[in-house]
C-alpha cells in the first residue's frame, strides 16, 4: 500500500539529519557563552551557513529540530489520516489519498508502471518531506525565537543570536544527507535493473551498430564517455544537495534582510516575498523528486530496452 510505504520512509527521513553530519562545518560558539559584538552585527546581517548547536558539546542542531517536528507531524498525520479506512474517503484520509495517489500517478506518467512500483515510496516521501519541511521554515518564530546576546530589529523585535528552531533544508548536511540516501537506493536499483555486468556495460558499452575498425573506435570513445558519466553521477549527490540548500537558504536571508531594510515598514515588505517562498518551497521539492526520478529512470531503462530485445528473439 502506497500510503504505508510513504510513512515507513518518512521515519527513515527522520535520521537524514544524523547521517549528514559528514557535511558538518564549524559553527560560532554562540550557545557557550553568547557571540561577540562583532559577530551579532555579522548575524543580523544574515542567516549563518551553519546550523548553531543547542548546547556546548551537543551533536543535535536546530535544524534537526525541526526536522524531527516535521517528520513526527507528519507521521501522526498519516497515521491519524489511515487509522479508520472508509471506502467513501472524508476528511484527512480524503486529503492523505489525493495527496499520495496524485503524486503516484503523476510519477507514473513520467518513469513507468514497473519502475514506479519499485520506487515510489522514496520519491513519495522525498517530495511530501521537502515540501512540508520547506513550508515549515516559513512559520513565524523559526529563526527568531531562541536565546544569547539578541539584536534589536524594526518595531522593537528582538532577534536571537542563536535561535531555537531553523529551517531544515537551509542547512546543507540535511540536504546532503537525503541526496546521500537517494544515491544508496539509485545504486540498489541500477544493480537490481541491469546486474553488475549490465550496469558496467550502460556505462562504457557502445551504443550503435558499428562494424570493422569503426567499432573499436567508438569502444575508445564510450570509454571516454563513460568515466566522464561515473564522474557526473558522483557529483549528482552533491549538485542536488546544494541545489535545494541554495535555494531555501537564500530565500531565508531574503525574507530576514526585507524585514530589516526599512524599520518603518519593516512588517511589511516581506509579505509578498513570503507568498513568494511558498511557491519557491513546493517548485523546490517537485524539482529534487523530479531530478532523482529522471536519473533511475536513465539507469533502469536500458535493462528494459534489452528487455524488449530478447522478447522479439
Amino acid at each position: 500500500m502506497h500510503s504505508l510505504r510513504t510513512l515507513i520512509a518518512l521515519t527513515i527521513l527522520v535520521m537524514a539529519g544524523v547521517f549528514g553530519r559528514c557535511a558538518e562545518t564549524p559553527t560560532a560558539p554562540a550557545a557557550a557563552g553568547g557571540p561577540a559584538a562583532g559577530e551579532t552585527e555579522k548575524h543580523s546581517a544574515g542567516l549563518p551557513q551553519a546550523a548553531p548547536k543547542l548546547g556546548a558539546g551537543s551533536f543535535i542542531s536546530n535544524s534537526m529540530v525541526v526536522t524531527w517536528i516535521v517528520a513526527a507531524g507528519l507521521i501522526w498525520f498519516a497515521r491519524s489520516a489511515m487509522k479508520n479506512v472508509k471506502d467513501v474517503p472524508d476528511g484527512k484520509q480524503n486529503f492523505w489519498e489525493w495527496m499520495v495517489e496524485s503524486l503516484h500517478d503523476f510519477l507514473e506518467s513520467i518513469i513507468g508502471r514497473d519502475l514506479v512500483k519499485k520506487t515510489f515510496w522514496f520519491f513519495a516521501t522525498i517530495f511530501i518531506f521537502i515540501l512540508f519541511a520547506n513550508w515549515a521554515g516559513l512559520i513565524p518564530g523559526v529563526g527568531t525565537i531562541g536565546w544569547g546576546h539578541r539584536t534589536s530589529l524594526p518595531l522593537g523585535i528582538d532577534h536571537a543570536s542563536t535561535p531555537l528552531l531553523r529551517g531544515v533544508n537551509a542547512d546543507l548536511n540535511m540536504t546532503l544527507g537525503m541526496a546521500l540516501i537517494f544515491f544508496a537506493c539509485w545504486l540498489v536499483w541500477a544493480l537490481q535493473a541491469n546486474g553488475p555486468g549490465g550496469f558496467v556495460l550502460h556505462l562504457f558499452g557502445p551504443k550503435g551498430d558499428t562494424t570493422g575498425a569503426l567499432k573499436f573506435v567508438m569502444i575508445f570513445i564510450f570509454i571516454i564517455v563513460g568515466l566522464l558519466e561515473v564522474v557526473t553521477i558522483l557529483f549528482r549527490p552533491v549538485t542536488l544537495s546544494f541545489r535545494l540548500y541554495g535555494n531555501i537558504f537564500a530565500g531565508e536571508n531574503m525574507l530576514e534582510s526585507m524585514a530589516t531594510m526599512s524599520p518603518a515598514w519593516g512588517w511589511l515588505l516581506p509579505i509578498p516575498f513570503y507568498f513568494l517562498e511558498v511557491l519557491v518551497g513546493f517548485v523546490q521539492a517537485l524539482v529534487f523528486m523530479l531530478l532523482t526520478a529522471v536519473f533511475t529512470l536513465l539507469i533502469c531503462s536500458h535493462d528494459e530496452g534489452h528487455a524488449h530485445e530478447k522478447a522479439r528473439h
